[in-house]
């Protein structure tokens, strides 16, 4: 599994119009399943996430999980975090789990972080035109 996390004040999804989630300060989360990943694999990147000490204590310094600060996770599907650009100029996904695995193990990996955490947004797996908000980055 690959994630690329975003610390963010604030973050939407909208999906032909409608809004899927909004929330406040915490982390965006764009979640890539490979093929060959597992539980474990979910298991392991999520409470890496959910503990990971990167949010400002008092003095300023990253000391601090979204689960101290009390921030909110939005989780979303997204495979292009496997694609392989190394020939040509298409992208090959051939690393990328195969959908019906990819969202087994994306529901498994949302249902481990809500536990922990107590809530997760999470976007829409399988969609292959969203718009995610502008994410309001910390500084």
């Amino acid at each position: 599994m690959k994630a690329v996390i975003q610390r963010v004040i604030s973050c939407s999804m909208t999906v032909e119009g409608k809004t899927v989630f909004e929330q406040g300060k915490g982390l965006l989360v764009l979640v890539g399943v490979a093929d060959g990943d597992t539980e474990r694999d979910a298991d392991v990147l999520s409470a890496k996430i959910v503990k990971m000490r990167i949010f400002g204590d008092e003095n300023e310094r990253m000391n601090r999980s979204v689960t101290d600060i009390g921030g909110d996770i939005a989780v979303v599907p997204n495979f292009t975090l496997l694609a392989s650009c190394r020939r040509g100029n298409r992208p090959d996904f051939t690393e990328s789990a195969p959908p019906a695995e990819a969202e087994r193990l994306f529901e498994y990996f949302k249902a481990v972080t809500a536990e922990a955490l107590g809530k997760v947004n999470s976007g829409i797996f399988g969609l292959s035109l969203i718009h995610i908000s502008e994410p309001t980055r910390l500084r």
